[in-house]
């Protein structure tokens, strides 16, 4: 059964697509360019079904800390979802220390464009 894709859904997967690979935003800063909350962007990206072509895992916590994927947060319920992510950015060249801290602060970006939406 096909996932039906909100309009909200759908500005986010959008801006999701203007991060580079290697540079990572956070919940807050693609809140901020579309005028919502961090938790609303969070829930669009734990539905993301375009995963990983839309880069969900590129989103991370303003704290710099790498955050959920996948609808888990942290270690729950096993770590699996968030191995995941660090396995995606660190593919990218983004790096996170021993507790899940952003290495390189000058990685992230948040200059979207929010013209077209």
């Amino acid at each position: 059964m096909a996932q039906t894709v909100s309009e909200y859904q759908t500005r986010v997967y959008t801006l999701l697509l203007q991060i580079p690979s290697g540079r990572v935003t956070t919940y807050a800063a693609l809140a901020k360019a579309l005028h919502s909350s961090p938790r609303a962007i969070g829930g669009a990206l734990r539905n993301n079904p375009f995963a990983p072509e839309v880069p969900c895992h590129r989103c991370i916590a303003s704290s710099g800390y790498v955050g959920g994927f996948k609808g888990d947060w942290e270690k729950t319920p096993s770590g699996q979802n968030q191995t995941s992510k660090l396995r995606l950015l660190e593919d990218e060249g983004v790096r996170f220390d021993a507790n899940g801290m952003l290495v390189d602060q000058k990685l992230r970006w948040d200059a979207f464009d929010t013209g077209k939406l």
